[in-house]
């Protein structure tokens, strides 16, 4: 790998991290590009090259994760949504159930008892929501 190569994924993880950091702050495309020194373009096809998914999407899938785990608390849908940064509840179940799989609704209201007897950092490994590609 080229210094250059290697400069760039320094730069996009600095944007990852940015995403992981505020996920549930107002981000968009162009506001992770300047944390990477990249145009919002560039930074497009370059995060969606190194890590498999489009900026928005990696922060949704974020999103949809830290989500379940307030669900898992009890927490209702409409303030679990807010909680995370997303402001339409239509667009966040329409995204947690393509992701997960099933409802926010259904998710929070299931047994949950398997992720609850389980180490905290083994159960943010097993629950982390995979998008199907």
């Amino acid at each position: 790998m080229q210094a250059h190569e290697l400069q760039a994924l320094v730069q996009l993880r600095r944007a990852r991290d940015l995403i992981d950091r505020e996920y549930a702050s107002p981000l968009d495309v162009p506001a992770m590009a300047t944390q990477a020194l990249m145009s919002p373009a560039h930074f497009s096809r370059s995060f969606r090259a190194a890590y498999g998914e489009s900026p928005y999407a990696y922060l949704m899938t974020r999103r949809i994760e830290r989500a379940m785990a307030l669900l898992r608390t009890g927490l209702s849908v409409t303030d679990a949504c807010m909680a995370v940064g997303c402001t339409s509840l239509g667009s966040f179940s329409s995204s947690f159930t393509e992701i997960v799989g099933e409802t926010p609704s259904s998710y929070r209201t299931r047994k949950h008892s398997a992720v609850e007897a389980m180490p905290a950092c083994i159960a943010r490994i097993t629950t982390r929501p995979i998008r199907s590609r």
